[in-house]
């Protein structure tokens, strides 16, 4: 592989659009933060590469890593192309079905998502396979031709292909897209390549999730590339996807699925990069941007993941970073619920027309606006292109719509927003770290996004974390770890048996199968052989059990020495992670899996920064703090601040992509490549 220079990653949020342009060799870094364009995405993209084009010649840069929300966006709004399913008779209704289990389990009332596909565009084939892949009843061929011809009639746009037990044998399902693929000219989705996996419901709603963005991902993409050749780009994109790995933009349009997490998923890449950085391993994310906030946890250096996702409702089994999201960001909307209770979010003011303080027709008071009120920020120096914040109108949205109503002062209402905002993300990161046995004290709360290091203190005392990190380039992380990831493809295939009784040579085959898909895949991708690696793992349980545990394996084909530990191992996993364990009870192997990752050229970050505290000094201005009230701040230029020095609060340090507020009783200190930690100290 060629050595790497120019490197752009470009991640699109619900309200602002992050470019980063690094030099890998000299270790500098260029940042853009514009605002999104919603409805129109490419256009905010497409305008950010014109303004780099005044730093660099596109023709010379080696990548473009692309994390985007348009697959998300499409499913939350239900903007997907018109899709049908293809189904064993008897199962058509399987994906509205569902099953039992409710998030609410008492709400009687509860409404399910819409179908993403009809019950008028599900169609039931004649043929079954049992739960070896072993033939019951053939395919009734030439049903298929009237089916095509129904699809044609009705302009349905992508199919997905979902029988039963596929995953065992994927026969039947290739030859309805053989036949389909003769009279159609549209995307057509096997359950077989996409999750070739058991539990009907989960893979027959990943297949049609898959299939239904197809067309959606296909013009998008198809655009952007477009649109970066005739800038002079000359290299093929790369994407994204929910695992942190990325693919490439063929990857992205056959399995746009796997993409719906790809921002999210970058920004925790990137917190991981950071930790190892500065020597932190056990981090605890918080991404605040403009329209959401997204917590995840990593331990040991590894982000958690999980294959149990769900995107507004709907059920996409395949491997991402575990990432519990909520609706709070800097343009998440305050307002009065009808027991006159102050609450913000979950909707937001977005891009458009954005907060008040925006001046782009926003009438609706938001955390952002609250800042702006409380000395937070700088009207003189906002983000993402903007000429400067108006504050009056901040204080009047404030004033009229909370602060009035509730009977409070303009401070009282504007901390309060953001006390509730806290709350809301306090109680996010409880999720993912004290619900799953995990004390927040043992961490680092590492805050990143736009917003997000605006809250990071406030959140880490109320935790009682003992210390908050803010990387160099917080507000454009998730940009900045599109470009630390390597390129990798997750498969999977169900091979249900008890231990005792599974056949070791069908295990090394099935590996040796997947291994040879995923090098196939990297090479294509400009992967050199020495450069690939393989992570083989596997599902198992207790026989019975309606939930597995997944287990590392060594990277070699497993012994009957090896096979037959695999229990053992089981159970002490088990113990570790439940608390119990069943040593007499028989384990079933479940899935194997295996991901296949090309390694790709590792950046490092130019250090030791030079300068003086006082050259990065700026006048002080009133800031309002909780219980301290209005107290003189000193305020300070991120991009002056030299390396491996200290101050105190209150201050607050201004960026090009987010500010920082240090409160009273806080201490802060600069590493050596411009990460700023700040330590919550004894009062």
């Amino acid at each position: 592989m060629s050595s790497i220079e120019m490197l752009i990653g470009i991640d699109i949020g619900g309200t602002f659009t992050d470019i980063v342009l690094l030099d890998s060799k000299g270790g500098t870094i260029e940042l853009l933060k514009l605002p999104s364009t919603p409805g129109r995405l490419e256009e905010g993209v497409t305008r950010g590469l014109q303004e780099l084009q005044q730093e660099v010649n596109l023709a010379e840069v080696e990548r473009i890593v692309h994390g985007s929300t348009v697959a998300t966006n499409a499913l939350l709004e239900g903007k997907w192309a018109r899709t049908a399913l293809i189904t064993t008779k008897g199962f058509r209704d399987v994906i509205e079905i569902g099953r039992q289990n409710r998030p609410n389990i008492y709400d009687l009332f509860v409404e399910r998502p819409r179908p993403i596909v009809p019950r008028e565009l599900r169609f039931e084939v004649t043929e079954r396979l049992d739960y070896q892949g072993r033939t019951i009843k053939s395919l009734d061929e030439g049903a298929i031709e009237g089916i095509a011809e129904e699809l044609l009639r009705r302009e349905v746009k992508s199919v997905a292909l979902s029988l039963l037990f596929s995953y065992a044998n994927p026969e039947h399902e290739r030859k309805i897209a053989e036949i389909l693929g003769k009279r159609l000219k549209i995307p057509i989705t096997l359950s077989s390549e996409v999750l070739p996996e058991f539990r009907e419901f989960e893979r027959t709603s990943t297949t049609v999730v898959n299939a239904a963005l197809r067309p959606v991902i296909g013009d998008y993409l198809e655009q952007l590339e477009k649109e970066a050749v005739r800038l002079g780009f000359k290299r093929g994109w790369q994407i994204m996807q929910s695992n942190a790995g990325i693919t490439s933009s063929h990857g992205a349009e056959s399995q746009p699925v796997k993409i719906v997490l790809s921002g999210p998923a970058a920004g925790v890449e990137g917190a991981r990069f950071v930790g190892e950085q500065t020597g932190f391993h056990n981090l605890i994310t918080l991404d605040m941007g403009g329209t959401s906030c997204d917590v995840s946890l990593i331990r040991d250096g590894k982000a958690t993941t999980t294959t149990e996702g769900e995107v507004g409702g709907y059920p996409i089994k395949v491997p991402m970073v575990d990432i519990h999201t909520i609706g709070a960001g800097g343009g998440s909307i305050a307002w009065i619920d009808k027991g006159r209770a102050l609450r913000v979010g979950p909707q937001s003011a977005g891009a458009e027309p954005g907060p008040v303080c925006y001046g782009r027709g926003g009438q609706e008071p938001t955390v952002t606006d609250a800042h702006l009120v409380l000395g937070r920020l700088n009207p003189a120096s906002p983000l993402g292109g903007l000429r400067g914040l108006d504050l009056e109108g901040a204080k009047r949205a404030i004033h009229e719509r909370i602060a009035e109503p509730l009977g409070m002062n303009l401070e009282e209402a504007a901390q309060g927003i953001l006390a509730v905002a806290d709350a809301n993300m306090e109680r996010a990161i409880r999720v993912i770290s004290v619900e799953r046995g995990y004390d927040p004290r043992d961490f680092v709360l590492l805050a990143f996004g736009g917003a997000g290091p605006l809250h990071g203190a406030g959140l880490a005392a109320i935790l009682g974390i003992p210390k908050i990190l803010i990387p160099q380039t917080a507000g454009v992380l998730s940009a900045f770890g599109l470009l630390r990831t390597d390129l990798a493809h997750d498969y999977v295939q169900s091979l249900v048996r008890e231990v005792s009784k599974i056949d070791l040579a069908k295990i090394n085959k099935t590996y040796d199968l997947l291994k040879r898909k995923g090098r196939e895949e990297l090479l294509q991708e400009g992967v050199t052989e020495e450069r690939i690696r393989y992570q083989p793992s596997l599902d198992m349980r207790y026989l019975g059990q309606s939930y597995e545990l997944n287990l590392a394996l060594p990277d070699h084909r497993l012994t009957q020495e090896e096979l037959e530990r695999l229990p053992e191992e089981f159970h002490k996993r088990h113990q570790q992670v439940y608390g119990h364990a069943a040593p007499g009870e028989p384990v079933e192997l479940v899935n194997l899996r295996l991901r296949a990752v090309g390694l790709m050229g590792k950046i490092e970050l130019r250090g030791d920064r030079g300068g003086s505290l006082e050259e990065a000094r700026r006048a002080a201005r009133p800031v309002h703090f909780p219980k301290a009230g209005w107290v003189k701040t000193q305020v300070f230029v991120r991009e002056s601040l030299p390396a491996g020095v200290s101050l105190e609060g209150p201050a607050i340090i201004e960026g090009r992509e987010s500010t920082i507020v240090i409160p009273p009783q806080m201490g802060a200190s600069t590493d050596r490549f411009g990460n700023l930690i700040i330590e919550v100290k004894e009062a």
